[in-house]
Parts: structure tokens; C-alpha cells; sequence
């Protein structure tokens, strides 16, 4: 499975960053009439500058990648400020920037997807219809997270599994968390940052690719180690304002 070919589609890119129009997100583009995935300017409201993001236009357009795995050239284990700002590249690994994930997840209501790959190559999706996390002040704290559906989850109550366990939970980098027990450590041990629970493992995509990238957990895979090889996260609005539609 190529997995570049079918997830990236960076023949489009020329352009669209420096473009003159300024959107609050990618469904927004998408609703322009660009539907070819790629990078663009964005500006959402309460952001007092514009900035770039990788569009994916597949799944009915719109979606905005916030977070994106391939091959582990990136290095995830980045200090609290890194994952506040963002860091890698747009068109292979990144994380956005909690600080910009922040501002979109907060001017309107949006849905999560999360796509996986297994180590076998078998492609997996999982979708929640609402996700939304606090600011810096509450360590972004994962603070809504709305019903699942997909099939990257089987064998075990979804309300058990995948993204579920960490709803609540605050963002712990290796250098800053809110200083509770025992998870303070998660961020050091498994070498990324996320939105730890007092397990440290369930579902955790940012840790060292690909021994501790783990998801709670794929049909027919164990709960093990190296089982993932590709993972983006992207959010889009709820309710399409050009339409209406979910």
C-alpha cells in the first residue's frame, strides 16, 4: 500500500500558502472550490495572525490535519512549547500546535477523523462528532469528545477504547504537565507528548515511531507495540454553514 500516494496529494501545493484570501479553516477552502488536498493559509476566529495548514480533501473535503506519522523522521519527543507552536512539516510529520488546535476546536463545534495503518498495511478510520480541547491555561485538556464510529476498534466497548480513556485528561509534555500522579513520567518514558491517563498507554500517537505508538485497539491485533505504521489526526466542522449538512 502507498501510502504517500493515496494520503498525500502534494502536486497542488504552489500557491496556496501565499494565496490572497484568508479562510477560518479547510472546509472553508474546500467551499471556495479548492478540492484538491494540499497546504493553505488559514485564519480562525480569535487567531490574530494567519497560518498554514495541510487540507485533506478526501471523506467530503475539509478536513484540517493536525497531526500526521509516516516513517518517524520527525522526532516527537519536543518540549512543551514545541507542541504549543507546532513543529515538522506540513506535507510529512508534523503537530500543528496546540495553541492553533486550541483556537479552531473553540469558534465553532468539530469532529475528529483518525486515520491508522497497521503494520500489515490493512488501512483503519475512526471518527468521534465532537472534539474539542481548553487552552494553555487548563494544559489544553481534551474536553469534549463526541459518539465513535469507524472500524478501528473491535473486540472491546468503544466507550473503552480508542481516543475514550484520555477525554479529560490534560496534554503532558516531557517538560511541563500539571503535575499529577502517577502520569507526570508518561511523557518521558514514552518519549512524545499527548493527553496521558494514569495508564500512560491506551491510545498514544505521538510517543517514539513506531515502538510506543499504540492504539486501543485495531480489529484483530493485540495491544502491542509496533502494530502501527501510519496515523493522522484531522478535525472539521460539525455542520457545513455553506449547506447545513453534518
Amino acid at each position: 500500500m502507498n501510502i504517500l500516494a493515496v494520503i498525500l496529494v502534494i502536486s497542488t501545493l504552489s500557491g496556496h500558502a501565499t494565496g490572497e484570501l484568508l479562510h477560518t479553516d479547510c472546509l472553508d477552502v474546500y467551499n471556495t472550490g479548492f478540492t484538491e488536498s494540499g497546504v493553505f493559509s488559514i485564519q480562525p476566529p480569535w487567531s490574530d495572525s494567519s497560518f498554514n495548514v495541510f487540507c485533506n480533501m478526501s471523506d467530503g473535503g475539509g478536513w484540517t490535519v493536525f497531526q500526521r506519522r509516516i516513517d518517524g523522521s520527525v522526532n516527537f519527543t519536543v518540549n512543551w512549547e514545541g507542541y504549543k507552536e507546532g513543529f515538522g512539516q506540513l506535507e510529512h510529520e508534523f503537530w500543528l500546535g496546540n495553541e492553533k488546535l486550541y483556537r479552531l476546536t473553540n469558534h465553532g463545534e468539530y469532529q475528529l477523523r483518525i486515520d491508522l495503518v497497521s503494520s500489515e498495511g490493512k488501512p483503519y478510520y475512526a471518527k468521534y462528532d465532537f472534539f474539542r480541547i481548553n487552552n494553555e491555561s487548563d494544559y489544553y485538556r481534551l474536553s469534549g469528545l463526541g459518539e465513535y464510529n469507524g472500524n478501528a476498534v473491535s473486540g472491546i466497548d468503544p466507550d473503552k477504547a480508542g481516543l475514550r480513556p484520555h477525554l479529560n485528561q490534560t496534554f503532558k509534555a516531557y517538560d511541563l504537565d500539571d503535575n499529577s500522579f502517577p502520569v507526570r513520567y508518561c511523557a518521558k518514558v514514552f518519549e512524545g507528548a499527548w493527553w496521558f491517563n494514569a495508564y500512560c498507554g491506551n491510545t498514544n500517537l505521538n510517543s517514539l515511531y513506531p515502538e510506543y505508538i499504540f492504539w486501543n485497539h485495531l480489529p484483530g491485533e493485540v495491544f502491542t507495540t509496533n502494530n502501527i505504521s501510519f496515523t493522522q489526526m484531522s478535525i472539521k466542522p460539525r455542520v457545513d454553514p455553506s449547506n447545513n449538512k453534518t
